[in-house]
């Protein structure tokens, strides 16, 4: 059976992403608090992957993840795109007049923002996590005081939901990266296509660096789907860059990285793996 280190609890969008990813298979999924935590897990327990949210279409990346990430010295195995679905949800019975607070994690907050400000009766109180804060009014069974959170954290808890799909934009999906030790994702990624690569690398402050590796990935018909640029602490004006990029040939892709090689300082790769589904 595979262990798997999120961050969040039971019914958390991490938790949803990681079901979809392993689909079929009788897995045991660790909660962990922080995001640092799922790193240390998985340290502690090399046979143990973890998984973490990598970015949003709305909010944008998490900076602190790719850092873990470079950090850690493991490999992505793969990846899940899930579409968030924000709902508000209270102890049964309740009606949307009578709720005073909403509970729920910040980022959850803003990305329904449109309806908090419609329903300005509604305080919103920042926490840790969407599916911990459904837990905790179910706990609490304070009346008035509701959750936003996925459907699924609120069938695990008991809650019922006052409002569906209340996210501003509809739009909205979160990209999770699938890790682990290099040994376990070597071994588990066996067989499977690999058409998408994660790199992290440095360039020199020089004019137009930047655009040189560009011009190569683009000439080896590589598809650029994710540019992250990331400051070097203690080396001002210089920067670390995350990329993510998918290909249709390995040759073509290995051909690639070989001639950025030379442009660039501290390239890493940190996974080859298959392009993941996107989960409506």
């Amino acid at each position: 059976m595979k262990k798997i280190a999120i961050q969040g609890i039971s019914g958390s969008f991490h938790d949803i992403a990681v079901r979809e990813y392993f689909k079929g298979e009788e897995i045991e999924v660790i909660d962990c608090e922080t995001f640092k935590d799922v790193f240390e897990t998985i340290k502690n327990d090399t046979s143990v992957l973890g998984a973490i949210a990598i970015e949003n279409t709305i909010a944008g990346s998490l900076l602190g993840n790719h850092n873990l990430l470079k950090q850690s010295g493991l490999k992505i195995a793969g990846e899940q795109k899930l579409r968030i679905k924000h709902n508000l949800v209270a102890l049964p019975g309740q009606k949307l007049e009578e709720i005073r607070e909403v509970h729920s994690h910040p980022i959850a907050l803003m990305q329904c923002g449109d309806f908090l400000q419609k329903n300005k009766h509604i305080k919103a109180i920042e926490s840790d996590d969407t599916a911990s804060s459904a837990k905790r009014v179910a706990q609490e069974g304070q009346p008035g005081v509701a959750a936003i959170c996925g459907e699924q954290a609120a069938e695990i808890y008991g809650l019922e939901i006052l409002e569906k799909g209340i996210e501003t934009n509809k739009r909205n999906f979160t990209r999770f990266l699938i890790i682990g030790d290099p040994w376990v994702v070597e071994d588990l990624n066996k067989g499977k296509t690999r058409n998408k690569a994660s790199l992290i690398f440095t360039l020199p402050h020089e004019e137009g660096s930047l655009a040189k590796v560009l011009s190569i990935l683009s000439y080896y018909n590589l598809n650029l789907s994710k540019i992250q640029s990331m400051p070097l602490i203690g080396r001002e004006w210089e920067y670390q860059f995350f990329i993510s990029l998918s290909f249709s040939q390995y040759v073509r892709y290995a051909q690639a990285i070989n001639a950025i090689m030379p442009l660039t300082k501290e390239l890493q790769i940190l996974g080859e793996y298959e392009e993941g589904n996107q989960t409506m």
